[in-house]
């Protein structure tokens, strides 16, 4: 399933400046893996050690924000 990203001003330097990008997945985390795939750098910038979302970042799904721990 295509997927549209939106993409923080502070992110954009990873997707040549787009706003929003489009990407395959089916859950988050397909979404984050091709995200990482076709846009390298995000997986250090939105995951910790263990491989949670540092707490800056929220995810919207369908426009309600969802929290991973």
């Amino acid at each position: 399933m295509s997927v549209t990203v939106r993409v923080p001003p502070v992110f954009r330097t990873m997707t040549a400046g787009q706003s929003t990008v489009s990407v395959e997945g089916g859950t988050v985390a397909e979404v984050l893996d091709a995200l990482e795939a076709s846009h390298p750098g995000f997986t250090a910038k939105l995951l910790d050690d263990e491989g949670k979302l540092v707490r800056y970042v929220n995810v919207f799904v369908d426009d309600d924000d969802v929290r991973f721990m």
